[in-house]
């Protein structure tokens, strides 16, 4: 009821759809979802292809008559994310110059992902989303407005290019900052870590440089991030980080020929010996990449469980030592290809 209210208070068309009527027996079932007040009921079967005709039909019709496509041009979308109260919306209301999400320091006041389109003075565009704090489980109830919040935070860095994940200055990087961390290489998206309420920490010489190397630490699944240090408050290097987006963007979409990649391999190889197995060593035949957005690599070899996982990581390590992939993971996938193939 509570997500059917919301829905209501969106004023836009809204089809119910009850799925699992999966025969003709359990139509008599859906009339109890007239109770949320959302019109017919809409019985479908995803698993047995039951009403979709129906369920298409609707959709169609809620469609306006005249639709005028523009062809889209490539937009760079921003998930800024973290914990709540370290400052992720003054940041954003900062870079917009404008109070577009409700700023507080009582955490969790942002309730909901809130795209916001920006046009720079170069004519370079982004799309900020600011989300709600992602918090512990163990801190959020369930069923509650805030939990529909983490969902769509999360949903938010899975349709991001680039996350900024934000982190309080006088609490450095937590155990949850790590794990959001981890939300966001998992997704496979670019990342730029951003040291918030910079104003707040005493400094003498070296204090950056230090602090820097401690947040590489304690991220070190992530070593690739570069880290920033800001201040919503003063606006401190915060101009400095749409031109740092768009350089994590471009490594995103960055594509290595697959002759310079087998260079670099065959480089690497000669730097440190494959690995060897019950007699057995490992052959590396070529790689090439497969994709951006993460760049993809697949490595093809004689014997997948040949390569050892530290291998694996010197080679990721080699390759970004002669091709700037600042910002973004990076993906190998290994193959085993029989040398006839």
């Amino acid at each position: 009821y509570d997500v059917a209210d919301m829905l209501r208070r969106t004023s836009k068309p809204v089809l119910l759809v009850v799925n699992k009527v999966d025969h003709v027996g359990l139509e008599e079932d859906i009339y109890e979802f007239y109770n949320l007040g959302l019109g017919d009921p809409i019985p479908i079967s995803a698993a047995n292809m039951l009403g979709l005709g129906d369920l298409l039909q609707a959709i169609t019709d809620l469609l306006p008559d005249n639709l005028e496509y523009e062809e889209e041009h490539e937009v760079c979308h921003i998930a800024v994310v973290g914990k709540p109260n370290v400052g992720k919306s003054s940041i954003v209301n900062a870079l917009l110059g404008m109070e577009r999400s409700m700023v507080s320091n009582i955490p969790g006041t942002t309730r909901d992902a809130i795209d916001t389109p920006i046009k720079l003075e170069n004519g370079q565009e982004f799309v900020l989303i600011d989300t709600a704090g992602i918090r512990r489980k163990s801190a959020i109830e369930d069923e509650s407005l805030e939990r529909y919040s983490v969902l769509r935070a999360i949903a938010a860095i899975e349709r991001c290019d680039v996350a900024l994940l934000v982190v309080d200055a006088e609490q450095g990087v937590t155990d949850q900052d790590a794990k959001i961390a981890g939300l966001v290489l998992d997704a496979g998206k670019g990342i730029i870590v951003v040291i918030n309420k910079w104003d707040l920490i005493e400094k003498e010489t070296g204090t950056l440089e230090k602090y820097e190397k401690q947040v590489i630490a304690d991220l070190k699944f992530m070593k690739y991030a570069p880290v920033m240090f800001v201040s919503a408050i003063t606006g401190k290097r915060l101009n400095t980080l749409f031109d740092k987006v768009s350089y994590v963007w471009e490594n995103c979409k960055k594509r290595i020929t697959t002759g310079v990649l087998n260079d670099i391999i065959v480089d690497a190889q000669m730097a440190m010996q494959a690995p060897s197995m019950s007699g057995r060593r490992l052959k590396i035949y070529y790689a090439t990449q497969q994709s951006i957005s993460p760049p993809t690599i697949i490595i093809f070899v004689n014997e997948e469980k040949l390569m050892h996982f530290s291998y694996q990581r010197f080679l990721e390590n080699h390759i970004r030592k002669s091709v700037d992939f600042t910002g973004t993971p990076l993906r190998i996938i290994i193959r085993e290809r029989k040398k006839e193939d």
